[in-house]
């Protein structure tokens, strides 16, 4: 018996040594699982949060960095170099549309020292570019003996980017929307609950009125056939006509029309890697894709590269920049990426070179030889399509006015002087002032005619563009006086 019970208490002991082994088994995997748990959730919400910090991140960015500033605010706080260019240029007013406010034109000249220039060139620049782009081509043009006129186009650099247009009622609900947002924006959140205790009842009527016809600001989008009339108006308000054309990049595609229908206003033609596909080298698409072009304008390193990549090698960092900030302007990038997309697609360079307006035309093409082989077989074939223009080659990039500016002005000095000298037209007498036509009168009488005529047109023709530029002082835009040289 005392076996037996023996044998019995060691099968129970046994079984408890067995037992802790077989919770010890049966434990791991529940610990296993509680420690893979925590990573995962760790991960999940390490993401999220990072994922939301980097869409706030990008909102603030854009919305601080390419929201439109005061414009005084904006102008004093332009680098020196753009503010120098500023104060030496004027503006002038354009009319495009009859029903419309005029645009202004900001225009810069410079004549050589030598007294009344027979040559007179007229610069118009390509995409993204703006007159300051070729302040050293200027200078060392005016250095040649001639007269050089640069302008901003409508939408770039120093000119009108918006203009302001009556609409009449809504586009569907978003057209609601905007309208609401733009009255919080001009008189407060809270101006419908001030007119109610002032009056005692909701404005509705004017709120009607308002909202049935108001006037909002619209980016510059003008095509070829809008751009024509600007470029006629200013050969005409500023006496060039007839003018030595320079047109780079781009430039071809909004004015080619203009020449073809007007060559008795234009002396010669010079191009300056022109493409017959009217695409400037600047790529446009980096400023139509949201967070590229936040990222593009938003960091001046960046847009130096895009430059040197795609437009010059050599051009240097602040004037890269000067770009830049020439773009982020209020709504410079939808003006020039609206302008960009309006560019004749069809343009047809070999047909417009035969046409009757162009048969006579003195004509050059300047082109990069050193920026690629493509780019210099591209300029083979736009040379084949003008076989009357002399082919000229230049060791700049495609803004070769940025980085071989005393060459080109060499180049095209040359060719503006080789040609006959101009002369340019005396006014009608139709269009002289009464006393002027007076004196005249008087002067043939006593035998002074020739005398009296020279100074007539002098103080008539000569000064009427400086009379329209000091009219329309585009500093009166920035609150900072009259004329450009007021700060």
């Amino acid at each position: 018996m005392a076996i037996i019970t023996e044998q019995e208490q060691e099968e129970p002991n046994l079984q408890q040594k067995q037992r802790p082994n077989n919770s010890t088994k049966s434990l791991k995997p529940k610990s296993t699982s509680t420690t893979t748990q925590p990573p995962n959730s760790f991960s999940f919400w390490f993401y999220f949060k990072l994922s939301i910090s980097l869409i706030t991140l990008l909102f603030l960015f854009s919305s601080s960095s390419l929201t439109p500033q005061d414009p005084k605010t904006w102008f004093l706080n332009l680098p020196t170099n753009l503010r120098q260019h500023y104060s030496k240029g004027r503006t002038i007013k354009i009319q495009t549309h009859p029903n419309q406010q005029p645009i202004q034109l900001f225009t810069f000249q410079l004549g050589p020292t030598t007294p009344k220039p027979s040559e007179t060139v007229l610069i118009l620049h390509g995409q993204c570019l703006t007159s300051y782009s070729y302040r050293n081509l200027i200078q060392s043009l005016a250095t040649k003996g001639v007269r050089v006129v640069a302008i901003d186009l409508p939408g770039n650099g120093f000119s009108d980017k918006t203009i302001e247009v009556t609409i009449e009622g809504f586009n569907g609900v978003f057209g609601r929307l905007s309208y609401v947002y733009s009255e919080i924006q001009e008189k407060g959140f809270f101006w419908a609950f001030d007119q109610i205790v002032e009056t005692g009842q909701i404005p509705y009527e004017e709120i009607q009125a308002r909202m049935l016809k108001r006037k909002v600001k619209k980016v510059i989008d003008l095509g070829p056939e809008v751009m024509g009339k600007v470029l006629g108006q200013v050969v005409d308000t500023l006496g060039l006509a007839p003018v030595h054309l320079v047109l780079h990049d781009s430039a071809l595609g909004l004015s080619a029309n203009w020449v073809s229908e007007n060559s008795e206003l234009v002396k010669s033609l010079t191009l300056v890697d022109t493409v017959a596909s009217n695409s400037g080298a600047f790529p446009i698409w980096v400023l139509e894709i949201p967070f590229i072009r936040e990222v593009v304008l938003g960091f001046p390193l960046v847009f130096a590269k895009v430059v040197n990549f795609c437009c010059s090698k050599r051009i240097g960092g602040l004037d890269a920049d000067a770009h830049r900030v020439l773009l982020k302007a209020g709504d410079g990038r939808k003006a020039v990426v609206a302008i960009g997309k309006n560019l004749n697609s069809s343009f047809d360079l070999e047909e417009w070179s035969g046409s009757d307006g162009l048969k006579d035309m003195p004509m050059q093409l300047l082109w990069s030889s050193d920026w690629s082989e493509e780019w210099s077989r591209e300029g083979n074939r736009v040379a084949a399509a003008l076989p009357r223009a002399n082919f000229v080659r230049h060791s700049g990039g495609r803004w070769a006015q940025e980085d071989a500016a005393v060459e080109i002005a060499e180049k095209i000095s040359q060719f503006v002087l080789s040609l006959p000298k101009t002369v340019r037209k005396v006014e009608q007498e139709s269009s002289i002032p009464d006393h002027i036509q007076k004196m005249f009168d008087e002067a043939k009488s006593d035998g002074h005619d020739d005398h009296f005529h020279h100074h007539g047109h002098s103080h008539g023709h000569d000064h009427l563009g400086e009379d329209h530029i000091h009219e329309a002082g585009y500093m009166d835009a920035y609150g900072l006086g009259h004329g450009a040289h007021d700060w």
